[in-house]
């Protein structure tokens, strides 16, 4: 049966996708102890694909937030393939946003928020985090946004 912030998930209309497998030499996450680190996620839909590629100033702010929506929907899969239940999720610790953009683009934190709004969204208080937010030349696979992420767990 899915846990608590599972069924926020739902509530929300969403479904984890399928933890993707890394893109290159590193592994998705690390467990120490209480802290578990997700590597960067791409803005995979649920089919696999990416839902959106190229820079940022080609999109308005919403397509923007969905993507980091997206992208957060990942590092929670790999939450879940982690630690098996979201509801282990004691703390969102931190969030780090790449955003593929040219050289000036102000709205980089609003983007992102799409990214952090959904862990607030999941995990109540819980989801409230420390975040860097960074505009990028480019990104795997031409991505819009990579979102990674650190979490206490149980």
């Amino acid at each position: 049966m899915a846990g608590t912030a599972e069924q926020k998930l739902a509530e929300l209309g969403l479904v984890l996708p399928a933890p993707a497998a890394p893109v290159a030499t590193y592994v998705p996450f690390v467990r120490t102890g209480a802290l578990l680190t997700v590597s960067g996620q791409l803005c995979f839909a649920q089919d696999g694909t990416l839902s959106h590629k190229g820079k940022i100033a080609d999109f308005d702010l919403g397509t923007g937030q969905q993507a980091a929506r997206f992208a957060a929907l990942n590092v929670l899969a790999q939450v879940k393939a982690a630690v098996s239940d979201l509801d282990r999720v004691v703390r969102v610790v931190r969030l780090g946003g790449f955003i593929n953009s040219g050289p000036i683009y102000p709205d980089l934190a609003k983007v992102m928020n799409g990214a952090s709004d959904l862990m607030v969204a999941v995990f109540g208080e819980r989801g409230r985090h420390a975040r860097s937010t960074v505009g990028v030349a480019e990104l795997p696979l031409g991505a819009l946004i990579e979102v990674e992420g650190l979490f206490e767990v149980e």
